[in-house]
């Protein structure tokens, strides 16, 4: 079955693995690793990139628009959508606040 890649890159290529030393590995390991914690700290601390990004992505598989980035832009400067995220992450924060015991 042949893949299907997306601008050339399937994601899938091999490391080169001569083209660090050991040490540059571990330096490039431990920058990954430090820099997943942050974003991941950074996303907890705000709620509202969720939001923003599941509805989205929400509306553009719901509408299936031709021209994506003329969607997006126009999704990204309606003026309610401020209030539309403030509202989902008032949601989100009763729903959390109702799990825990």
């Amino acid at each position: 079955m042949e893949e299907k890649k997306m601008f050339g890159i399937n994601g899938m290529e091999q490391n080169d693995v001569g083209a660090l030393t050991p040490e540059q590995q571990q330096k490039l390991n431990e920058f990954k690793i430090k820099t997943r914690f942050g974003n991941e700290k950074y996303l907890r601390e705000h709620p509202e990139v969720s939001c923003l990004l599941t509805g989205f992505l929400g509306s553009i598989l719901q509408k299936r628009p031709e021209n994506v980035r003329e969607f997006a832009s126009k999704y990204f400067s309606d003026p309610e959508l401020p209030d539309r995220v403030e509202a989902q992450v008032a949601e989100l924060n009763s729903r959390l606040k109702r799990t825990k015991p």
